[in-house]
């Protein structure tokens, strides 16, 4: 783990390189083990849900309500990443991690004992509460971890559990949803979530620093604004278009209240002693790019992972099964070209590695409406997996580049504001892409229908396959708008050579 240099009082001397180098990664296994399983929950968590719907919705009821499932769990990650980020940099890492997994396993239990949607919909946003400290703390201690270096390996790994996760995560809820229990999907997460508990009690040493000073405050009034401003906007944008149409008075006054709370949340952090969102992270122009850069990955990641699966089943004509494989396809490139860009931005820099690597997503995600109708499975599952390639070029470089940028106090902070950038474009993805996609089914179709409403009951018609067709390639042509995006923000803000900070092991 990075330390400073100091040597403390009575100290014998220091070990021989090779035999500290030794000793450090003895040390570093049970951690990363610890990592990946603290990962591994987050990850899981959509996927193996997702499969359990129909027998949860026959149990508890809700139908009308049940995507809050993964609404409420989002908003809840979302909006206390920030506020995560700035306790672990306060406080340290290893706290705000144990507190983040003990709060979701708590979120677990309750959600395996609930006895109406309206009691698991709020569990689920209890396990949220604990989902946000996972992602971003585990996230900062890998950084931690390693020299700027060695990075992509940690990196790499956390990305195969995603890759894993998106893959098993169905497999393992089905079963457990069709052959024992929904309730189970949750009280899986409770093995898992000790196992990491205990690694990370017994292994994780933090390094030696300076106490946080007397009479410290939290921000708690930030803390609040910055949830309050999050659960409006996701609601309006959740329900717009779906509860209520978009020009309806309640999606105006969402996002006009969404608008007022934003507005109120910088006045209370400029006057904040120790603010949640700094103004430092928007200031600095490379820590503002990759925020930028980020948040326009997570608006076009919302095109595959929503729309393709809804496109190979109704287009493709494939079974549910084989339409996810076929998105999963991206989930294998993803990790192996973040392992080997460490080769690629150790040469040109981490700018211009990612500027390729959203050039090349920008020009695959152009090159989707040019498939042939209604065309084989093998060619859209080759985009993607040439699309994850790209992406890993793109996310890993500025991930790690950026958290080289700041000092160990400020980590936590910068790795959590750029995930939480990634997380509202997601947010803004899925209703700004919804509302792409069911604008293009009502023009073609000549009917108040929509893309979910298709997913449910499809018919078998020409008219409504190339209805699809032509809905998930516009998707996909915003998807690379937002592609542009990134790649405007790193030509324009980002900095040629990101100033990295000299570290000391």
């Amino acid at each position: 783990m990075t330390e400073p240099s100091t040597t403390r009082a009575g100290a014998g001397p220091e070990p021989a390189p090779d035999s500290a180098h030794a000793a450090s990664a003895a040390r570093r296994g049970p951690v990363v083990a610890a990592l990946m399983l603290a990962m591994g929950l987050a990850a899981l968590d959509g996927t193996i849900v997702s499969t359990a719907v129909p027998q949860i919705v026959g149990d508890l009821g809700g139908l009308s309500v049940f995507s809050w499932l993964f609404s409420g769990y989002l908003l809840a990650v979302t909006v206390t990443l920030p506020v995560y980020g700035k306790l672990s940099d306060t406080f340290g890492r290893k706290p705000v991690l144990i507190a983040g997994t003990v709060l979701f396993l708590i979120g677990s239990v309750l959600c395996a004992s609930a006895w109406n949607m309206a009691s698991l919909i709020a569990f689920r946003v209890v396990q949220g509460l604990g989902g946000g400290a996972l992602q971003g703390t585990v996230q900062t201690i890998a950084a931690d971890l390693y020299p700027l270096k060695e990075r992509p390996k940690i990196q790499a790994r956390l990305s195969s559990v995603w890759a894993a996760s998106s893959i098993a995560g169905p497999a393992i809820g089905g079963l457990l949803a069709g052959y024992a229990d929904w309730r189970w999907i949750f009280l899986i997460n409770l093995p898992v979530g000790l196992v990491a508990l205990w690694l990370i009690a017994r292994h994780l040493v933090e390094p030696v620093r300076a106490a946080p000073r007397a009479g410290i405050r939290i921000d708690w009034a930030g803390a609040l604004a910055i949830f309050a401003t999050g659960a409006v906007l996701v609601t309006a944008l959740v329900q717009g278009g779906v509860a209520w149409p978009w020009l309806s008075a309640p999606s105006l006054g969402l996002l006009g209240g969404a608008a007022v709370l934003a507005a109120l949340t910088v006045v209370i952090e400029r006057h904040a002693a120790e603010p949640i969102i700094p103004g430092w992270v928007w200031r600095r122009r490379t820590i503002a790019a990759v925020n930028l850069a980020l948040g326009a990955l997570g608006l076009l990641m919302v095109a595959p992972t929503v729309f393709l699966p809804t496109y190979a089943q109704s287009v493709l004509g494939l079974g549910p099964i084989a339409a996810g494989f076929v998105l999963s396809s991206w989930t294998l490139s993803w990790p192996i070209t973040a392992a080997l860009s460490n080769r690629v931005y150790t040469r040109i820099g981490f700018r211009l590695t990612a500027i390729l690597g959203i050039s090349g997503a920008l020009l695959l995600l152009l090159a989707f409406p040019f498939l042939p109708f209604p065309g084989q499975a093998w060619q859209p599952a080759l985009l993607m997996l040439l699309l994850g390639g790209t992406l890993g070029l793109f996310q890993l470089p500025l991930i790690v580049g950026v958290q080289s940028t700041v000092p160990y106090e400020e980590r936590g902070t910068t790795t959590a504001s750029v995930l939480f950038c990634r997380q509202v474009g997601q947010s803004i993805g899925a209703a700004l892409f919804g509302a792409i996609a069911n604008g293009v089914l009502a023009a073609r179709l000549g009917a108040d229908t929509d893309l979910d409403q298709l997913a449910r009951s499809l018919t078998a018609t020409d008219e409504t396959r190339r209805a699809v067709d032509a809905a998930v390639d516009w998707v996909y042509l915003g998807a690379a708008g937002a592609a542009a995006l990134a790649l405007l923000a790193l030509l324009t803000l980002a900095p040629r050579r990101f100033p990295v900070l000299q570290e000391e092991n």
